[in-house]
């Protein structure tokens, strides 16, 4: 991991993406948990990424910057107050597969 010393000369962008990569294997993924619309999780930080994350919903650009790694199709959808390095994302759950009401037959 870097020191804090010696990333007080690096430029902002440099200091970001070395904090981002020596934190990056701490960030937690929760279970997807669902409601009849969408499929939730979140994301725990390490409390020492929490000054990356901005006080408004995240891009998708913005969030995967930050070193979040998940599937197509997720969106950073609440900010969480009382703990800013939870992020909050959701997703429409897939279709399900059309039912004709008819039994299948087989040979």
């Amino acid at each position: 991991m870097t020191s804090a010393s010696a990333m007080v000369d690096m430029p902002r962008g440099q200091k970001e993406k070395q904090l981002i990569a020596a934190y990056r294997e701490r960030i937690r993924y929760s279970e997807k948990y669902c409601d009849d619309t969408h499929e939730y999780r979140h994301v725990i930080l390490p409390k020492e990424l929490k000054r990356l994350v901005p006080n408004r919903i995240m891009s998708e650009a913005e969030w995967r910057g930050i070193g979040v790694q998940q599937s197509l199709g997720w969106e950073h959808y609440m900010v969480h107050s009382p703990e800013m390095h939870v992020l909050c994302f959701r997703r429409p759950k897939p279709a399900a597969a059309p039912r004709s009401g008819f039994r299948p037959t087989y040979p």
